[in-house]
Protein backbone atom coordinates (compact mmCIF):
# COMPACT_ATOMS: atom_id res chain seq x y z
CA UNK A 1 0.00 0.00 0.00
CA UNK A 2 1.03 3.52 -1.21
CA UNK A 3 2.13 5.92 2.14
CA UNK A 4 -1.09 7.77 0.64
CA UNK A 5 -3.19 4.90 1.18
CA UNK A 6 -1.73 4.25 4.88
CA UNK A 7 -1.64 7.69 5.64
CA UNK A 8 -5.93 7.63 4.58
CA UNK A 9 -6.59 4.43 7.03
CA UNK A 10 -4.33 5.35 9.76
CA UNK A 11 -6.74 8.89 9.54
CA UNK A 12 -9.83 6.69 10.02
CA UNK A 13 -8.74 4.78 13.07
CA UNK A 14 -7.36 7.70 14.92
CA UNK A 15 -10.71 9.29 13.84
CA UNK A 16 -12.51 6.65 15.32
CA UNK A 17 -9.89 6.37 18.74
CA UNK A 18 -10.54 10.24 18.99
CA UNK A 19 -6.88 10.49 19.08
CA UNK A 20 -6.53 14.22 18.14
CA UNK A 21 -2.73 14.57 18.60
CA UNK A 22 -2.41 12.06 16.14
CA UNK A 23 -4.82 13.00 13.83
CA UNK A 24 -3.86 16.85 13.31
CA UNK A 25 -0.31 14.99 12.41
CA UNK A 26 -1.59 12.55 9.67
CA UNK A 27 -3.81 15.45 8.39
CA UNK A 28 -0.68 17.55 8.19
CA UNK A 29 1.52 14.22 6.26
CA UNK A 30 -1.71 14.26 3.67
CA UNK A 31 -1.53 17.68 3.07
CA UNK A 32 1.86 17.88 2.26
CA UNK A 33 1.86 15.31 0.21
CA UNK A 34 -1.61 16.93 -1.58
CA UNK A 35 0.33 20.14 -2.10
CA UNK A 36 3.49 17.85 -3.42
CA UNK A 37 1.48 16.21 -5.75
CA UNK A 38 -0.18 19.52 -7.11
CA UNK A 39 2.91 21.17 -7.35
CA UNK A 40 3.63 22.64 -10.64
CA UNK A 41 5.73 20.47 -12.88
CA UNK A 42 5.37 17.80 -10.03
CA UNK A 43 3.94 14.27 -11.54
CA UNK A 44 0.58 12.58 -10.47
CA UNK A 45 2.28 10.07 -8.43
CA UNK A 46 4.93 10.90 -6.08
CA UNK A 47 7.95 8.69 -5.50
CA UNK A 48 9.53 6.84 -2.31
CA UNK A 49 12.00 9.45 -2.35
CA UNK A 50 9.80 12.54 -2.82
CA UNK A 51 7.48 11.59 -0.34
CA UNK A 52 10.72 10.77 2.16
CA UNK A 53 11.54 14.49 1.32
CA UNK A 54 8.08 15.83 2.31
CA UNK A 55 8.38 13.87 5.16
CA UNK A 56 11.25 15.25 6.60
CA UNK A 57 10.87 18.91 5.39
CA UNK A 58 7.51 18.53 7.95
CA UNK A 59 9.65 16.95 10.98
CA UNK A 60 12.24 19.83 10.17
CA UNK A 61 9.57 22.26 10.56
CA UNK A 62 7.79 20.93 13.74
CA UNK A 63 11.50 20.43 15.55
CA UNK A 64 12.39 24.31 14.65
CA UNK A 65 8.86 25.73 15.80
CA UNK A 66 9.37 23.43 19.44
CA UNK A 67 12.65 25.07 19.90
CA UNK A 68 10.94 28.80 19.40
CA UNK A 69 8.18 27.46 21.53
CA UNK A 70 10.13 25.77 24.38
CA UNK A 71 12.65 29.23 24.00
CA UNK A 72 9.75 30.70 24.73
CA UNK A 73 8.65 29.04 27.07
CA UNK A 74 5.18 28.04 25.73
CA UNK A 75 5.21 24.63 27.05
CA UNK A 76 1.21 24.01 25.31
CA UNK A 77 2.70 24.95 21.62
CA UNK A 78 5.71 22.91 22.07
CA UNK A 79 3.93 19.60 23.44
CA UNK A 80 1.69 20.03 20.09
CA UNK A 81 4.58 20.34 18.03
CA UNK A 82 6.61 17.44 19.68
CA UNK A 83 3.09 15.06 19.32
CA UNK A 84 2.82 15.66 15.89
CA UNK A 85 6.68 15.47 14.80
CA UNK A 86 6.71 11.83 16.71
CA UNK A 87 3.75 10.71 14.57
CA UNK A 88 5.07 12.03 11.38
CA UNK A 89 8.64 10.27 12.26
CA UNK A 90 6.67 6.77 12.19
CA UNK A 91 6.66 6.89 8.96
CA UNK A 92 10.09 7.90 8.16
CA UNK A 93 12.67 5.42 7.42
CA UNK A 94 15.05 4.44 10.57
CA UNK A 95 17.47 7.35 10.83
CA UNK A 96 21.25 6.60 11.53
CA UNK A 97 23.02 7.76 14.30
CA UNK A 98 25.84 10.43 14.36
CA UNK A 99 28.37 7.20 14.39
CA UNK A 100 27.20 5.61 11.92
CA UNK A 101 26.78 8.80 9.75
CA UNK A 102 30.21 9.08 10.80
CA UNK A 103 31.54 5.92 9.26
CA UNK A 104 29.86 6.39 6.24
CA UNK A 105 31.46 9.69 5.72
CA UNK A 106 34.59 8.27 6.36
CA UNK A 107 34.14 6.13 3.71
CA UNK A 108 32.90 8.67 1.12
CA UNK A 109 36.02 11.07 1.41
CA UNK A 110 38.52 7.58 1.09
CA UNK A 111 36.38 7.01 -2.28
CA UNK A 112 36.44 10.50 -3.48
CA UNK A 113 40.07 11.57 -1.77
CA UNK A 114 38.90 14.80 -0.36
CA UNK A 115 41.48 16.64 1.44
CA UNK A 116 40.04 19.73 2.48
CA UNK A 117 36.99 21.79 4.00
CA UNK A 118 37.21 22.69 0.29
CA UNK A 119 35.96 19.58 -0.62
CA UNK A 120 32.74 19.92 1.64
CA UNK A 121 30.43 20.39 -1.23
CA UNK A 122 31.67 17.15 -3.29
CA UNK A 123 31.46 15.12 -0.06
CA UNK A 124 27.58 16.74 0.66
CA UNK A 125 26.45 15.57 -2.36
CA UNK A 126 27.51 12.23 -2.31
CA UNK A 127 26.60 11.39 1.32
CA UNK A 128 23.20 13.46 0.99
CA UNK A 129 22.70 11.01 -2.12
CA UNK A 130 23.43 7.74 -0.24
CA UNK A 131 21.85 8.51 2.78
CA UNK A 132 18.74 10.11 1.51
CA UNK A 133 15.96 9.56 3.92
CA UNK A 134 18.27 7.78 6.77
CA UNK A 135 19.54 10.70 8.52
CA UNK A 136 19.16 14.48 8.53
CA UNK A 137 21.54 17.14 6.33
CA UNK A 138 22.61 19.16 9.63
CA UNK A 139 24.01 15.84 11.15
CA UNK A 140 25.48 15.16 7.83
CA UNK A 141 26.87 18.53 7.77
CA UNK A 142 28.23 18.84 11.27
CA UNK A 143 30.57 15.45 10.64
CA UNK A 144 31.84 16.30 7.25
CA UNK A 145 32.88 19.59 8.93
CA UNK A 146 34.51 17.79 11.75
CA UNK A 147 36.30 15.27 9.61
CA UNK A 148 37.10 17.25 6.80
CA UNK A 149 38.62 20.11 9.20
Amino acid sequence: MSLQGTIDQDIKSAMLAKDSGRLRGLRAIKAALLVAKTEKGASDVLTDEAEIKVLQKLVKQRRESADIYLSQKRDDLYQIEVEEMQVIEKYLPKQMSRDDVAVHVKDVIARTGAAGIKDMGKVMGQVNKELAGQADGKTISEVVKELLA
